[in-house]
C-alpha cells in the first residue's frame, strides 16, 4: 500500500508537469491565435513537401530541443504503466501526434508556416527525449533523488501542484530581458543606458520584486517539511535563476544588456523580501495562508495597475538574435509571471484543507 501511494504521487507531479509543458508547446506553436483564414494548401501537400530552403539550422535544433522535454515527461508518465520499448513507442507517438496537430493548425495562419520538417524534427527530439527518460527512471540515483523528494517535502492534498508552481516560477525568472524577480521588460531602462542618460528609480517595480519574492517563500514553507530548510531552499532557488539569467544573457542578449537584469529596483526588492520572508517563518501555518493570498493580490495590483509592462516584442532588441522563438519565449514567460499568483490561489485552497487534517 505504502508502494502505491508513493507511485501515485510520484506521477502526480509529472502529469502536472506534462499538462503545463502540452500548453506551452500549444501557445508557442499557436501564437498570436490572430488572422486566422483557410489556407490554399491542403495538409498533405505541406507533408509531401521537400525541405524547405527558408528552414535553418537553428530552426532544427529548436524544434528538436522543445520537443526533447515532451518525450522525457510523457515516457516519464507511460513508464508507470508500460514496458521502457512500450513508453518510448507511445510517447514518440503522442509527441508526433500533437505536432502534426500544430502543423495542420498552423496552416490556417498567415503568420506561422507549416512545414513537414517540423513534425520530423519534432518527433526526433521527443524519441530522443523518451529514451532518456526510460534510461534515467531505473538508475540508482534517481531513485535516491524521488525518495529524498518525498521524504524533503510534506505529503498529502496539492503538494505535487505546489512542486510544479515552484518550477513555474522559476521558468518565468529565467527570461534575461526581465528584471531580477520584476515582470516588466527592460525597454525603456535599456533606451535610457543606450543614450547615456540617468533612469528614474521606480520604487513600486522594487515593491513588485519584494511581493514576488515573498510568494515564493511563503510557498516553500507550505511544502517543506522542516521549516528551517526553506531557508538553504530559498537561497538555492535564488542562486539557480541568477546563474540561468546570467547564462541566458549570455548567449541571447547584447553585450551592453548582460546585466540590465539585475538593476536597483531588482536588488533593493530583493533585501526587502528576504527581510519579509524571515518575518514570515513567524507566522502560524494557517496565518501563512492568508498572507500568501493578500500577497498574491497586492503583486497582481502592481502588475496590472501600477507597473507600466512593456510588450514583450519590444525586448528583442535587447536580443542579438532575433528569431521568432524568442518573441515567444518572451510572451510565454510574462504569462507564466501572471498566471503564477493566480495558479498559487488554486494552491492554497488544497493547503488549507491539508493543514487543517494536520491539525484535528
Amino acid at each position: 500500500m505504502p508502494v502505491l501511494t508513493v507511485s501515485t504521487a510520484r506521477s502526480l507531479l509529472r502529469r502536472y508537469l506534462l499538462a503545463g509543458y502540452v500548453l506551452m508547446i500549444v501557445y508557442a506553436s499557436l501564437s498570436p491565435f490572430v488572422g486566422w483564414q483557410a489556407s490554399i494548401l491542403t495538409f498533405v501537400e505541406v507533408l509531401a513537401s521537400p525541405l524547405s530552403q527558408a528552414y535553418t539550422a537553428f530552426d532544427a535544433a529548436a524544434n528538436w530541443l522543445a520537443y526533447l522535454p515532451l518525450g522525457m515527461l510523457l515516457a516519464l508518465n507511460l513508464s508507470t504503466r508500460f514496458k521502457s520499448v512500450q513508453s518510448v513507442v507511445l510517447a514518440t507517438w503522442a509527441a508526433l501526434v500533437l505536432s502534426l496537430a500544430m502543423e495542420y493548425l498552423q496552416l490556417y495562419l498567415p503568420m506561422r508556416a507549416a512545414a513537414s520538417v517540423d513534425v520530423l524534427t519534432n518527433g526526433l527530439g521527443a524519441l530522443c527525449g523518451a529514451v532518456l527518460a526510460v534510461w534515467i527512471a531505473p538508475q540508482p540515483w534517481f531513485a535516491r533523488a524521488t525518495q529524498w523528494r518525498i521524504e524533503l517535502f510534506q505529503r498529502g492534498t496539492g503538494v505535487d501542484f505546489g512542486l510544479a508552481l515552484v518550477m513555474l516560477w522559476m521558468f518565468a525568472q529565467i527570461n534575461p530581458s526581465l528584471p531580477m524577480l520584476g515582470n516588466v521588460f527592460l525597454t525603456e531602462e535599456a533606451g535610457r543606458i543606450a543614450a547615456f542618460a540617468p533612469s528614474q528609480f521606480s520604487m513600486w517595480a522594487s515593491a513588485a520584486v519584494a511581493c514576488n519574492l515573498l510568494l515564493i517563500g511563503l510557498l516553500l514553507q507550505t511544502l517543506i517539511r522542516i521549516r528551517r530548510h526553506v531557508v538553504a531552499a530559498l537561497l538555492l532557488l535564488l542562486s539557480v535563476v541568477a546563474l540561468g539569467k546570467f547564462i541566458t544573457a549570455a548567449v541571447l542578449l547584447r553585450s551592453w544588456a548582460l546585466m540590465l537584469w539585475l538593476n536597483g529596483e531588482a536588488v533593493l526588492g530583493l533585501l526587502a523580501g528576504l527581510a519579509l520572508t524571515g518575518v514570515s517563518f513567524w507566522l502560524p501555518r494557517r496565518a501563512l495562508l492568508w498572507a500568501a493570498a493578500l500577497t498574491s493580490a497586492a503583486y497582481l495590483a502592481l502588475a496590472a495597475g501600477v507597473l507600466d509592462s512593456a510588450a514583450p516584442a519590444a525586448a528583442m532588441r535587447l536580443y542579438h538574435w532575433h528569431y521568432g522563438h524568442l518573441r515567444n519565449f518572451n510572451w510565454m514567460s510574462q504569462i507564466a509571471s501572471a498566471v503564477f499568483p493566480l495558479l498559487l490561489v488554486i494552491y492554497l485552497a488544497w493547503a488549507r484543507r491539508r493543514i487543517m487534517n494536520v491539525e484535528e
